[in-house]
C-alpha cells in the first residue's frame, strides 16, 4: 500500500515492521526533536485498522480480552491484550469507541490474524468485524493533534496512549520515582486515506524519531518487544492493558498466578549503551552478563538527548547492577541497566506461611 510520505524529499523507507513508511527524511535528530516538541507527525499508514460494530461489541471485546471495556465511553482510549490459554500475548490492541463502532489499531502483521480470530469468536452475538485499513490511515504525534481526525460517527478518532499513567485496575512494577512515561504524550489519529496528501504537507518525522522517544519512555511495542513466550508482566503491561479484577477471559489464570504468587521469568530493561565505537546494536543481538547470555535486544535507537539506548528482555535474576555487553558488528558494546521490571516483580499476595511440622 503506497503512501504519499515516501515521495517527500529525503524520504528513506523503513524496514521490518515499519516497512512501507519512512524511517527518516534526511535529518533523524532534527525530526526527533520536532516530534518531541509536538510539531511533527509520523506516517504510520502501514498499520492495521479494524472495526467491531454492533450492540454487543464492547461486552464481547471485554469477555475475550484483558481490559475492562464494558463501560468504555465514546472518545476514551484504552489498551487491551488477547492472550493465549497460557497467558502469552497474541495481540496488543489500541482501542477507541465512537458510540457506534469500536476501532482497533494494530501492527500491520496483526491485522489479518486478528480479524480471522475475531470472526471465529462471534458465535451468535450482534457484532460485525471489518478490516478498514484500505479506508483509514494512522498518523502518530506528540501533544495535541496537528490536523482533524476522521469522525465518521461524530467522534474524532484520536487514540491517546494510556501509558502516561497507571490505569484503573492495573498494577505497575516499575519502581522509578519519576516514570519517564510522564513525557510520553503520544497519540494516534485516523484520517481517511484520501487525506494523506494533505497530511504529508505538514512537518513530518520518520519512525526512527518515534522509536527513540518510545524507547526512552520504556513503552513496549508488540512488533518489537513481544515474542512467542511473552506474558504481560515481563513488559510492565499490567499498568495499562490488564484489569486485575475484571471477569474471566482467556489467559486470566496465568495473569493472576504470576502476579499474586509467582514471578515473570524475564523482565524488560532499558540499556544505556556505550557509543564510543559508533556501533548501535540491533534487535535480536545477544545480551551477556560476563560470558553468560542473559537476554536479547528488542529495540535500539539514538536519542537526541540520552544518546544510544535500547530496550532488552533479560532473565529475571540478571543482576540489575551488572554492566552488560552486547556483541554487535564485531564490537563488544557495554551497557548499564535502568530497571523497568524489577527481579522482585510478582508475588504481591500476602500469603501467610504455615508453621513447619517437625
Amino acid at each position: 500500500m503506497s503512501t504519499e510520505f515516501l515521495t517527500l524529499k529525503g524520504a528513506v523507507e523503513a524496514a521490518d515492521a515499519d516497512a512501507g513508511v519512512a524511517a527518516h527524511y534526511g535529518n533523524p535528530a532534527g525530526e526527533q526533536r520536532a516530534l518531541a516538541e509536538g510539531t511533527a507527525i509520523v506516517d504510520l499508514s502501514n498499520r492495521g485498522v479494524v472495526t467491531v460494530t454492533g450492540t454487543d461489541r464492547l461486552s464481547w471485546l471485554d469477555s475475550v480480552s484483558s481490559q475492562n471495556l464494558t463501560g468504555l465511553a465514546p472518545g476514551v482510549s484504552a489498551e487491551t491484550l488477547l492472550l493465549g490459554q497460557t497467558g502469552r500475548i497474541e495481540h496488543d490492541i489500541r482501542l477507541i469507541d465512537d458510540g457506534v463502532s469500536t476501532w482497533l489499531l494494530v501492527e500491520s502483521a496483526e491485522t489479518g490474524p486478528l480479524v480471522a480470530w475475531l470472526e471465529s469468536m462471534r458465535f451468535m452475538l450482534r457484532v460485525e468485524v471489518a478490516d478498514r485499513s484500505d479506508d483509514f490511515a494512522t498518523l502518530g504525534m506528540m501533544g495535541a493533534p496537528l490536523l482533524d481526525a476522521a469522525a465518521p460517527n461524530g467522534v474524532p478518532l484520536v487514540w491517546r496512549d494510556p501509558w502516561q499513567e497507571l490505569v484503573a485496575g492495573g498494577f505497575q512494577y516499575a519502581a522509578a520515582a519519576a516514570h519517564p512515561s510522564a513525557e510520553w504524550t503520544y497519540l494516534e489519529l485516523l484520517v481517511e486515506r484520501s487525506r494523506l496528501a494533505d497530511a504529508a504537507a505538514l512537518p513530518h518525522a520518520g519512525t526512527l524519531a518515534l522509536e527513540a522517544l518510545r524507547v526512552a519512555a520504556w513503552r513496549p511495542r508488540f512488533a518489537t518487544e513481544v515474542d512467542e513466550k511473552s506474558i504481560p508482566h515481563e513488559l510492565d503491561l499490567l499498568r495499562t492493558a490488564v484489569h486485575l479484577t475484571k471477569g474471566c477471559y482467556r489467559g486470566q489464570e496465568t495473569v493472576a498466578k504470576v502476579h499474586n504468587l509467582g514471578h515473570p521469568p524475564r523482565r524488560l530493561v532499558m540499556l544505556h549503551l556505550d557509543g564510543s565505537e559508533g556501533v548501535l546494536p540491533g534487535p535480536g543481538d545477544e545480551v551477556r552478563s560476563g560470558e553468560n547470555p542473559v537476554g536479547r535486544i528488542t529495540s535500539a535507537a539514538r536519542h537526541f538527548e540520552l544518546g544510544p539506548i535500547a530496550l532488552a528482555i533479560v532473565k529475571r535474576m540478571t543482576d540489575p547492577d551488572a554492566v552488560l555487553t552486547i556483541p554487535s558488528g564485531g564490537t563488544l558494546v557495554s551497557a548499564t541497566q535502568e530497571v523497568i521490571v524489577p527481579p522482585t516483580a510478582g508475588s504481591v499476595a500476602d500469603v501467610p506461611r504455615l508453621p513447619r511440622l517437625r
